[in-house]
């Protein structure tokens, strides 16, 4: 058993909803902690959120899962998830996590599936108070990754046009045209039992022109010298493995990159033996739990 602590706390004007995790025996001294980052319209009750957060806590880690704006039980418009509005959520994470008595604020890392570890990236290059990052199935490049999912000439077309009318119907009515997850990102049928119960199905067309103009290439880079782990399926059914690949040759040391060849994207709800084991030496290696600390962070 673990202990568990809900926690509502600001992001901007608006209020969200989070669940504090501390392992049951936890070490001597002051814990780090990962932020675990739900995808694309979920929420923390993900089986990719909770399999992670139980992993960490396992090995004697503190962890915090929490509901981007317009996700969940957070507040904000119901669907509306901005790719740099996701960030700032993540900022402001970090702002709780350094005022918990029982974390070291200094060792705060971010672990991220899918949209989640995109915006991991994209927090973690703008914010040195990230210690470490983790991310899963990835991506880092929006208008690459769409080209990738709509790979034929008609596909392209719909999803573009879809773009475009959204911007139109924006502009002549000043309200959102909603649009449907899977006409966004597709995905096969036996992947969406991975879907989160109350996971936004509609969406506003601008979240797809957010995703279009996200990259996390950008700032990647500047994560460096704090570690970056880049997992992903080598045979990804929903985000191309060569986001992970093309994220990999623009990071700065340390950054390793592991393909998986017996998961899918999904890799967190499987419990993958492998996949455990990566992300357990590089722990062991960058952010040990065992690290002495003080109240100021590593000693």
């Amino acid at each position: 058993m673990t202990v568990e602590r809900a926690i509502r706390f600001p992001s901007g004007d608006l209020e969200l909803s989070g669940v504090l995790h501390l392992p049951e025996q936890p070490v001597e001294g002051l814990l780090p902690c990962f932020m675990v980052l739900h995808g694309f319209g979920s929420n923390k009750d993900a089986t990719n959120v909770r399999g992670p957060v139980k992993m960490l806590n396992e090995w004697g880690y503190a962890a915090f899962r929490f509901d981007m704006r317009g996700c969940g039980e957070s507040e904000g418009e119901f669907g509306r998830v901005i790719c740099m509005e996701q960030v700032a959520d993540t900022r402001a994470v970090i702002d709780l996590l350094q005022t918990q008595p029982e974390l070291d604020p200094g060792r705060i890392g971010v672990l991220g599936s899918s949209f989640g570890a995109a915006v991991a990236i994209y927090a973690a290059g703008l914010d040195d108070r990230i210690a470490a990052v983790i991310s899963s199935g990835g991506w880092g490049h929006g208008e690459r990754k769409f080209r990738r999912q709509h790979p034929t000439k008609e596909g392209w077309l719909q999803f573009t046009e879809m773009l475009e009318r959204g911007r139109l119907h924006r502009e002549q009515t000043g309200e959102s045209l909603m649009v449907d997850r899977y006409d966004i990102v597709p995905m096969p049928d036996h992947l969406r039992t991975h879907i989160s119960e109350k996971s936004v199905v509609q969406f506003p067309a601008e979240v797809a022109q957010s995703m279009y103009n996200f990259c996390a290439e950008d700032v990647v880079g500047d994560i460096s010298p704090r570690p970056l782990l880049l997992l992903h399926s080598s045979k990804d059914s929903i985000t191309p493995t060569e986001q992970s690949v093309a994220l990999f040759e623009k990071a700065g040391m340390p950054v390793d990159l592991h393909l998986f060849a017996e998961t899918d994207h999904f890799m967190f709800s499987e419990e993958n033996v492998r996949v455990r084991e990566t992300v357990r030496g590089w722990l062991d290696r960058f952010l040990p739990v065992d690290q002495a600390t003080t109240a100021g962070g590593m000693s």
